[in-house]
């Protein structure tokens, strides 16, 4: 059986791939599981798949999840560790934000297969990952929705007759709604994906449509694809997942329901094609139609700032991506309003000085001050609010 470490095991993608593993069961072992603060879903997922290796936010509770599984040798190891161990095959990071890096790294030198859901691993250092996977002889499964159809795309094809990757986005909570609009809405408005189910952050970035700005740069890593070549359209039915324009004008394109069981398993068995009971079929005549449109910069201003720092390059995306994190927590905690997140991301980036080949610690050190600036942005924002409040 193919031994599977689960990175972020009680997030969406994670528990969408344990019920993938579940689905298939006598295919998969399960080597390791680590989750964060959801310690009663991490207990149950550690009774029924039973690691060996277990990690949560919370060292006090290994006794308790060695109980869970059963098993006298389940033992608490670090991401890294459980990334790199001899029985894990694959290793999926569903990790959100800079807590994926290392451990993405450390199953690469190892040379397992990533299965990758976070966007921010090769944001922050694509150019550190996929030297890593090379020399190691690791590889990348891309389990986002957008950059799986792509690479389903290109299964076959020669990467030196591609022209153009274009993203397909929802456009998220608020697509419909006026720029005045957007100024008053709350974070449990901006919860409320139209599509997908996802968690709290990229839900918000979704939102913002800045995750697709880290799609883009992240596909200029995936797939050795200039960034100036990656466009990005608008598609409210997400059903287009993504499509590949080849040299000779040919355009290739996966869709499918949305539903992220089917890339979670593309990843898990690939190259093989297995069967999925529970995806919904599409059915293209009871749909009758599907629409796309170009991004409107001014309602997404987030997207804009990603794109100019992708074009940047250097240490700029691991300074979006520090600051994105700041900016989006304190959204949620009502310190700043939506529109402002953009204005902390702008502002971030312009006291940001960059450096244009990183070393890894020069990523990490670049990410930490953002992180910094991106908290005194926010608080100048609450101090300006408390005082118009008085």
């Amino acid at each position: 059986m193919t031994g599977v470490v689960v990175l972020g095991s009680t997030g969406s993608i994670g528990r969408q791939t344990l019920d993938v593993i579940r689905r298939l069961r006598g295919r998969f072992r399960v080597v390791g599981l680590a989750a964060g603060e959801n310690h009663t879903l991490l207990e149950d997922q550690v009774h029924e798949f039973r690691p060996s290796l277990v990690w949560c936010a919370n060292e006090r509770r290994h006794m308790e999840l060695k109980a869970a599984s059963g098993r006298p040798d389940t033992r608490w190891a670090p991401m890294t560790e459980m990334a790199a161990h001899p029985e894990a095959d694959i290793v999926v990071v569903a990790t959100s934000g800079v807590a994926g890096l290392e451990p993405t790294l450390a199953a690469l030198e190892a040379g397992k297969a990533v299965a990758l859901a976070n966007k921010e691993v090769l944001v922050m250092a694509g150019s550190v990952v996929t030297r890593t996977a090379a020399q190691h002889g690791g590889q990348i499964r891309p389990v986002d929705s957008e950059h799986s159809a792509i690479w389903q795309c290109l299964w076959g094809e020669d990467p030196g007759t591609v022209e153009r990757l274009i993203l397909t986005a929802s456009g998220g909570a608020f697509r419909d709604r006026t720029p005045e609009e957007l100024e008053r809405v709350t974070p449990a408005e901006a919860l409320r994906h139209p599509t997908w189910h996802m968690g709290r952050k990229i839900t918000i970035d979704s939102a913002t449509l800045l995750n697709k700005g880290l799609e883009a740069i992240e596909a200029r890593w995936l797939f050795d694809v200039p960034l100036e070549r990656i466009e990005v359209v608008l598609h409210r039915e997400s059903i287009v997942h993504s499509l590949v324009e080849f040299r000779d004008g040919s355009v290739k394109a996966q869709l499918g329901e949305p539903d992220m069981r089917l890339p979670i398993q593309i990843a898990l068995t690939y190259p093989e094609r297995v069967p999925l009971d529970a995806t919904p079929r599409l059915d293209l005549a009871k749909l009758g139609a599907l629409h796309f449109a170009p991004p409107d910069f001014k309602r997404y201003p987030c997207l804009q700032i990603a794109l100019q720092a992708g074009r940047a390059g250097g240490t700029a995306p691991a300074a979006l991506v520090a600051a994105d994190e700041v900016a989006v927590e304190a959204f949620l905690c009502g310190d700043i309003p939506f529109t402002a997140i953009a204005r902390v991301l702008s502002n971030t980036l312009e006291r940001h000085t960059n450096v244009s080949e990183p070393s890894l610690v020069q990523i990490q050190e670049a990410a930490a001050a953002a992180r910094e600036e991106a908290q005194r942005q926010v608080a100048r924002w609450s101090g300006r609010a408390s005082s118009r409040r008085r």
